[in-house]
């Protein structure tokens, strides 16, 4: 075959570090009956050794050139090929219990991440290689930096855990930057408490939108004082001082109040 050259419209830095590789394999522990879809295969670095263990897989991968060279590679018995943008992939079309997994582009992380939360409830659990940062942001803790919308919609819907770094120099071409792998397990739906998932989403937008506003600018157009005092939330502080739980809370007053913003 040859060579293929990454594309920086796809975002594409190819793993190549066969210990690292194996590091990530490991740490899926993929078993055989498993229904696993990867994310971006890429030159196939994680779906040669996946294969191995499980017979067949699914893989979802939009530039041409990488699908010619997976269909060159494996049969259909082996390999299940969807192509197109994972971002407008339904993967629910796979079934349930499905697991996840990835080299994320770094350049649609975020909203792919997104994405994907809307099938959790299909999903047994999400392993994906991120850059650094993200990963960093999805995992971080109320009164930090990294804390924002990312973190608490995921961390509302998911367990969260950054599993390992992983540096540039695993990669060709070499990103500039570190990346992680991150493990993301569904939460029961009775641990999830938001009566409107969609008004909690917009409440935590506004509250994140402009971050160095305090709460009571940002949340004005869903409560006002009086819910402040209900609630016991400090109308003065920023939003990235409330816990998840502090902002299911703010969602479902809301929703009680029936405030449409």
């Amino acid at each position: 075959m040859t060579e293929h050259y990454a594309r920086k419209r796809f975002g594409q830095n190819f793993l190549s570090d066969p210990n690292i590789i194996r590091k990530i394999v490991d740490a899926i522990r993929p078993a055989v009956g498993d229904t696993i879809v990867e994310i971006g295969p890429g030159l196939a670095a994680m779906t040669d050794p996946l294969v191995e263990r499980l017979g067949h897989m699914h893989v979802v991968e939009i530039d041409r050139d990488l699908i010619a060279r997976l269909k060159e590679r494996y049969t259909p018995e082996r390999l299940t090929i969807h192509e197109g943008d994972a971002l407008k992939f339904d993967f629910g079309t796979l079934g349930a219990p499905l697991r996840v997994v990835g080299n994320l582009p770094y350049n649609i992380s975020t909203p792919l991440l997104f994405h994907l939360a809307s099938f959790a409830e299909s999903v047994t659990d999400m392993t994906f290689m991120l850059q650094k940062e993200v990963v960093m942001r999805m995992v971080a803790e109320p009164g930090t930096e990294e804390y924002g919308r990312l973190s608490v919609m995921l961390q509302y819907r998911f367990r969260m855990a950054r599993l390992f770094d992983v540096p540039p120099g695993a990669f060709r071409p070499a990103p500039k930057v570190t990346s992680s792998i991150v493990r993301m397990v569904p939460l029961p739906p009775e641990q999830l408490g938001a009566e409107d998932e969609e008004l909690l989403g917009r409440i935590v937008a506004a509250a994140f939108g402009q971050r160095r506003k305090t709460l009571r600018n940002t949340l004005r157009d869903f409560i006002d004082e009086q819910d402040f005092a209900a609630l016991g939330v400090d109308p003065g502080l920023r939003g990235e001082r409330l816990s998840v739980t502090d902002y299911v809370n703010i969602a479902n007053h809301v929703a009680k109040k029936g405030v449409s913003a």
